[in-house]
Formats: structure tokens, C-alpha cells, sequence
């Protein structure tokens, strides 16, 4: 059997249970939206930093990549709502060691995790502008069907100010202007071809 190939399957095998790990925030958010999970939201995270890269001038690659890692640790640790994380410590450094070892470019993985963790370089800072985004469009679509809970987080903007860079604030701004089924709209029609 070829190791090589056996150790990428079983990351990808561990990769898959990120659908199946609830996002901590529905219990402050008083919700039961099961389609939220660590898997969905990281799917709209990638779109999202890949077009901030493209908005900053800067490597899409890197940051499209820091975007499919940012939450890869709570396959094993679970996430933690900002509650949770006054009193929990994890241990993502060791955690992605562990998810990573023997897996061909982990050096490479690695060192992209731990850059997006220092948050130092541009790219870091955008991929979790993505996060924190995502986080404020959740939360849009929350809002938008009467979550009071949502409506209030929304209200201080705490998330928007953490921020870095212009375009992330650009498109926080707008998220809030506009409806989140507004996408179709234009494109609805009750013709058939």
C-alpha cells in the first residue's frame, strides 16, 4: 500500500467531520440552524478571502489556502463560541502538528497555519478578514428572519471593527445594506424554457 496515499485519504476522511462539528455560536444566537457547521462556513470563507486578496493586490493563493486551514483544529477540538473561549485552552499549534504529520507538504501546512495564527503578514490578516466576514453575513441572515440575538451583535459592529483591511470594511458596509436573498431577485422568474 502506497503510505503516501493512505495518510492524504485519512486527512481527508478527517477533513469530512468538519460537517458534522455544530458551530458553538447557535447557543448565544439562541439557534438551532443545523445547515450552519464548521465545513459551510469555511466554504464561504474561501470565496470570501480569495476576492479580498484580489481586492488588495495580494497572493489569493496563500490566502484561499490559510482559508481551508483556519478552522481545520476543531475537527478535534470542537468550536468555541467567545464564552467558551474565556475559560478553554486549545492547543491548535499541537492539534495541526497531529492532523498534519506524515501528510505530503505538512512543512508547508504548517507554516501556512502558523502564519495565519501570528496574523503578520497581509495575507494572514485578509484570511481572517474572510472569517470575521462570514461571521457578519451569518449573522445578516440571522437578523434578517428575526433572530433578536443576531440583530443586537449586529448593532455594535464589534465585528467590523476588527477589520484590517479597507476592502473587508467595504464589504461589511454593504453587507448591511443589502437584503441576503436580494442575489436572486433579478434572476427569479416563474417562466420555464
Amino acid at each position: 500500500m502506497n503510505i503516501k496515499i493512505n495518510k492524504i485519504v485519512n486527512f481527508l476522511f478527517e477533513v469530512g467531520t468538519l460537517r458534522k462539528v455544530a458551530r458553538a455560536h447557535r447557543q448565544i444566537l439562541l439557534t438551532n440552524d443545523f445547515t450552519d457547521n464548521i465545513s459551510s462556513h469555511s466554504f464561504r470563507v474561501v470565496y470570501i478571502g480569495y476576492f479580498l486578496a484580489k481586492l488588495e493586490k495580494s497572493d489569493s493563493e496563500k490566502v484561499v489556502l490559510m482559508c481551508l486551514m483556519h478552522d481545520l483544529p476543531e475537527a478535534r477540538s470542537n468550536d468555541q463560541n467567545w464564552v467558551h473561549k474565556k475559560y478553554v485552552k486549545v492547543f491548535e499549534e499541537e492539534i495541526i502538528k497531529d492532523q498534519l504529520a506524515n501528510v505530503p507538504e505538512e512543512k508547508e501546512l504548517i507554516e501556512l497555519a502558523r502564519e495565519y495564527a501570528e496574523r503578520k503578514t497581509k495575507e494572514a490578516r485578509l484570511a481572517k478578514d474572510a472569517d470575521l466576514i462570514d461571521q457578519i453575513m451569518l449573522l445578516r441572515e440571522y437578523e434578517w428572519v428575526g433572530n433578536k440575538e443576531a440583530e443586537i451583535w449586529l448593532e455594535g459592529k464589534e465585528q467590523e471593527k476588527r477589520l484590517f483591511s479597507k476592502s473587508a470594511k467595504k464589504l461589511a458596509k454593504e453587507i448591511y445594506t443589502q437584503k441576503p436573498g436580494s442575489w436572486w431577485n433579478n434572476i427569479w422568474t416563474a417562466k420555464r424554457r
